[in-house]
């Protein structure tokens, strides 16, 4: 990219209105993370026709892709965030310095995971909180990921880096395109080549690699400001640290997120694999609307950084309540038919009676719970962005950590299948009064 666009990409970033650069940030972030939920969707609708115990193993295979995810998030958010405030000082060799190292370390940290997981897939499995029955489905499935491991984490740290270059359209088409061939490829090798959830398993991974050459033909074609090359790479261990304690809140966060999926694993697998199926369902559907949310908050992230650094803070604030009224809004509109059709959708993706019964209350609950997460979700990205990691890790850590595992350990115990049912919604509650006092502070600190 020519000195000429940088400065063009410089004003877009610092000068043009922040509804409007929020929209064309949040529009492809939103589109890619919907395409990816369908395929979720899609994936869990094609392996709960092969029976309950297969259905339960995309749970387990789920929290275990969100461990990736976190290593993912870590590098990418971390890299990406300092990445883009040195752009906003117009500082492109370290801003290069920081992607590189990014890249490079998602993938060998995603490669080292893979590498013991296979070693100790056994009790893997069970850590993740499947069942006896569950297990044979769910290692069939769980091989492929681990063998695609390093290319998921590197894909999604690239996805984040362009994010906070301000090019989150050219992330998007690899995502998308990954999760598309994820789609055709479920059909084919699930039902045509008659795989089963084998098949799931081998059209996941190979679409992941094709995502990977994609994105990172984005960074080699000069697609980008910044470049990905062996040659960047930092040899200095405290610009490795920096992205590490930066990113840390995203790995606390995701972390967490498989953290509360196991609990509710194991909490639900005390009432049979039918509960187990029904909580996974729940967590598909209810992430649809959640995901759209995200993607607003993604891109209200690389505007609160760039122009962080490059010393705009009134229009951080500007950009962060843009944000919170945008995914309150989307979210209370997608909630609705949700909770009007639960009962369908749930057993759209499993005809089980059992599971039906058990994921309408859930999915119901998970509906009026999440519309009280954009305010937390936003002040979590807020922190991050503008390098407050202390702030950012304690924000992080209360959704699905701090305020959850109580809430759930209490509940199960007084009352059971309904406590599990009722353990998350309630959690977000609790956390969105505690982000209430952290949000004073975060806009505090974006004053002019």
């Amino acid at each position: 990219m020519g000195t000429e666009q940088q400065k063009k990409q410089y004003e877009r970033m610092t000068t043009k209105p922040v509804g409007k650069l929020l929209f064309t940030l949040s529009v492809p972030t939103i589109i890619s993370m919907l395409v990816t939920n369908i395929y979720n969707l899609v994936d869990t609708a094609f392996v709960g026709t092969l029976g309950t115990s297969e259905s339960g193993a995309t749970g387990i295979v789920f929290g275990y892709m969100s461990i990736l995810q976190a290593i993912a998030f870590m590098c990418g958010q971390g890299a990406g965030s300092i990445m883009s405030r040195k752009l906003g000082q117009k500082d492109l060799d370290e801003a290069t310095k920081y992607s590189s190292t990014g890249f490079f370390l998602s993938f060998f940290i995603g490669f080292t995971v893979a590498l013991f997981s296979m070693i100790f897939m056994n009790p893997l499995l069970f850590l993740l909180g499947s069942t006896k029955t569950i297990a044979p489905y769910a290692k069939q499935y769980l091989f492929y990921i681990m063998l695609s491991a390093p290319f998921f984490t590197s894909s999604l740290t690239m996805n984040n880096l362009l994010r906070y270059e301000g090019k989150a359209k050219l992330g998007t088409i690899g995502l998308m395109i990954g999760a598309v061939l994820n789609i055709f490829g479920d059909m084919i090798l699930i039902f045509g080549c008659k795989l089963g959830i084998r098949g799931a398993g081998i059209s996941t991974a190979v679409s992941q690699c094709v995502s990977f050459g994609i994105l990172l033909s984005m960074f080699l074609r000069r697609k980008t400001q910044t470049r990905i090359s062996i040659c960047y790479v930092a040899r200095d261990l405290r610009l490795v640290w920096n992205i590490l304690a930066t990113g840390f809140p995203s790995l606390l966060r995701q972390a967490l997120n498989s953290v509360a999926a196991v609990m509710l694993n194991n909490a639900a697998g005390m009432y049979g694999d039918e509960a187990v199926a029904a909580m996974s369902i729940v967590s598909r559907i209810s992430f649809f609307p959640m995901a759209v949310a995200i993607g607003i908050g993604q891109g209200f992230q690389p505007i609160s950084s760039f122009n962080y650094g490059a010393g705009k803070k009134n229009r951080v604030r500007k950009a962060f309540w843009s944000a919170f009224i945008g995914a309150e809004c989307v979210l209370f509109v997608m909630s609705i038919p949700i909770c009007i059709f639960a009962g369908g959708l749930v057993e759209q993706l499993r005809n089980d009676p059992n599971v039906v019964s058990i994921g309408i209350r859930a999915l119901r609950l998970m509906c009026v719970g999440q519309l009280f997460v954009p305010l937390t979700m936003m002040v979590e990205m807020g922190y991050q962005s503008i390098g407050e990691k202390l702030l950012a890790c304690f924000a992080s850590s209360l959704r699905s950590g701090l305020l959850f595992i109580p809430t759930l350990l209490v509940l199960k115990q007084s009352r059971g299948l309904s406590g599990v049912q009722e353990a998350q919604p309630l959690s977000f509650v609790f956390t969105f009064f505690v982000s209430l006092f952290l949000c004073r502070i975060y806009l505090k600190k974006v004053r002019e």
